[in-house]
């Protein structure tokens, strides 16, 4: 008896594989632009973010080449079946993240003593620091989630918020973070943590949750903005 491997494919690979097809088939050929990402959308029934996902996989993959201001240009025709292995879609990531972080921020507070709160305030003021430093604050932004996950008193949320936050340089996030400048977020990010602090330190759960959401819906907003970032 013989079965066929299931494929399980993420949105953004369906996308990149429709626009490969009609690359194939010669629609669409080397050298020329590729349509904007909002007729792409429009087309392909999916969103921007979606469309905007699949053509930087494309790119990972040498086979499209984003010219900032004037779009996505085809470089070559694949030889074979396109195989994406390009990570998880940006928009994925951060939604799993505000499900289980913001639950996680909220059970921080209701749980967490005077020495948790002091260790999350050390991770703000670290990447505060850093910051203003001309350091990387990435790991300090890590140690302040990781912080807040240790507070709930259970450690293996903290490895779920680990996974999920190195998950972010997979190469389609990490390319869609520099397109949108993400490292200009910093004011807006600092802000988040803050008020996550504050609520944490005044055992407000629900205010906890709703500030861990915030922080993180404003990440996501960035990266998902209904505007062309090629």
């Amino acid at each position: 008896m013989t079965f066929q491997p299931v494929e399980s494919q993420r949105l953004y690979e369906r996308v990149a594989e429709q626009i490969v097809e009609r690359i194939q088939s010669g629609e669409i050929a080397p050298g020329q632009r590729l349509p904007a990402e909002r007729d792409l959308a429009k087309a392909l029934g999916v969103s921007r973010p979606v469309v905007r996902e699949a053509l930087i996989a494309l790119e990972v993959g040498g086979l499209v080449e984003v010219r900032t201001g004037a779009g996505a240009f085809v470089c070559k025709a694949p030889a074979s079946r396109l195989t994406l292995n390009a990570g998880d879609s940006p928009s994925d990531i951060l939604n799993a993240r505000m499900l289980i972080e913001g639950e996680i921020a909220a059970l921080a507070a209701e749980r967490a003593s005077a020495l948790p709160v002091e260790t999350i305030a050390a991770t703000v003021e670290a990447m505060r620091r850093d910051h203003d430093e001309g350091r990387d604050w990435r790991s300090a932004d890590l140690a302040f989630h990781l912080a807040v996950a240790l507070a709930t008193g259970n450690a293996a949320l903290a490895g779920v918020v680990e996974q999920l936050w190195q998950a972010q340089y997979g190469p389609v996030f990490a390319l869609l973070s520099q397109r949108v400048r993400l490292e200009q977020n910093w004011p807006a990010t600092l802000a988040g943590h803050e008020a996550v602090l504050e609520a944490i330190h005044a055992q407000n759960a629900n205010q906890a949750r709703k500030a861990m959401l915030a922080h993180l819906s404003q990440v996501l907003d960035v990266m998902m903005r209904d505007e062309d970032v090629a």
